[in-house]
């Protein structure tokens, strides 16, 4: 399991880049860049912040910056550069050429962390279904997997008109094929939750920020030993296990999803439609909030908003707000059981550390309770909706 560390001493050093073009939510330190960088197993060795109104068309940052970058590299010996904003096509090429060096952005880190963490057949098709889509518009031979199928075509060097087409055609086709197998994993996962259905099984899904500690807190409670780890993305397939919540309540199924993320590229939230499908079906969703992350309202927001692109915006919610052991004193709450204001609307919510075991009980119990009060309402024919209102 240790192969997702990342080994300095041999990794590629990396220059870390973000443009503050006057958004709200500017990441000044760079740190989820870095983080994320770690994670792919790159070593970053130096950062560059700057501003501008608007990204220069050609280099993104403008021929001045462009210039103090490859001075910066030089110093540092940053064998990479990369973005923390998505570059068109354009600028990656103007980049690499100015800088003689690889230009990387946030979007291709991502992919290429979940390309090395996809485990199940259908995460590797999902990955590789949003890989072809972003590699369509950049006809930049940059994955090495596609060399290999497709014989020698990683010439440097301009490819001449035809070399493109060639390549168009066959990641047309390739994008083509991976949807349709998609599409029978799909249809497989829509039958086997058919038939949970028909053992009316309560379901309840783990969701929030990556590296919030979801897999932690699902080993917590069902004993799974699900991998999980300090970083970003440690979990990409959902694992669901039955959690047995005590006599009058019996099993419910529980499931582990993918962490969101600020800037999820979008084809990632379509490709991985099918993993937070299982987040749409649920009944209840356990919003895992890393309390001791200073940002953590900001990516609450952002969890929400992934959750509304989803279309489970309206699934009845408990935050839990995790990793209570790593508070600061003074920060600790007074009660372990409140409410949170939530989108204008009160939610119910538990403070435990999944880690330490802290608070593990009093949620088994809140949830116990929802789950309760939830099958008692589905009993009278005139409530047929179960768990649809606001939670009072």
């Amino acid at each position: 399991m240790s192969s997702h560390a990342s080994h300095d001493s041999r990794s590629t050093p990396v220059l870390l880049v973000g443009v503050d073009f006057g958004a709200p939510h500017f990441d000044a330190e760079l740190q989820e860049l870095g983080l994320l960088a770690q994670t792919a197993g790159l070593n970053p060795v130096a950062r560059l912040t700057c501003k501008r109104k608007t990204p220069d068309a050609a280099l993104f940052v403008g021929s001045g910056k462009a210039d103090e970058l490859r001075t910066l590299a030089q110093m540092h010996g940053a064998r990479e550069v990369l973005f923390d904003q998505a570059l068109s096509p354009a600028q990656q090429r103007n980049l690499e050429r100015h800088l003689q060096l690889p230009v990387n952005d946030r979007t291709m880190l991502i992919l290429e962390i979940f390309a090395q963490r996809a485990r199940s057949h259908e995460g590797k098709l999902q990955v590789e279904l949003a890989r072809l889509q972003y590699l369509s518009t950049r006809l930049v031979r940059r994955w090495s997997h596609l060399e290999r199928q497709q014989g020698g075509i990683g010439m440097r060097g301009g490819p001449g008109e035809t070399q493109i087409e060639l390549d168009k055609r066959m990641i047309g086709d390739a994008i083509k094929r991976t949807r349709e197998r998609l599409q029978k994993v799909k249809r497989q996962r829509a039958t086997q939750r058919r038939q949970r259905e028909r053992r009316n099984t309560f379901n309840i899904s783990l969701v929030g920020y990556t590296n919030a500690g979801k897999s932690t807190l699902f080993n917590a409670l069902v004993k799974a030993r699900a991998y999980a780890a300090d970083q970003l993305f440690a979990t990409l397939d959902t694992t669901t296990r039955q959690l047995y919540l005590g006599e009058g309540v019996g099993s419910i199924s529980l499931s582990d999803t993918v962490g969101f993320i600020r800037d999820l590229p979008h084809g990632l939230v379509d490709a991985f439609q099918a993993t937070l499908q299982e987040a749409v079906d649920a009944d209840l969703l356990l919003h895992v909030v890393d309390a001791a992350n200073p940002e953590f309202p900001e990516q609450i927001v952002q969890v929400q908003q992934v959750l509304a692109e989803i279309g489970a915006s309206d699934i009845p919610q408990l935050l839990v707000f995790n990793k209570l052991d790593a508070m600061a004193p003074e920060g600790r709450p007074a009660h372990r059981r409140d409410v949170y204001e939530l989108d204008g609307r009160p939610v119910p919510r538990v403070f435990v550390s999944a880690r330490m075991g802290e608070g593990v009980p009093l949620l088994r119990e809140c949830l116990a309770g929802m789950v309760a009060e939830a099958s008692s309402r589905t009993m009278s024919p005139e409530q047929a909706a179960p768990l649809s209102g606001p939670s009072s």
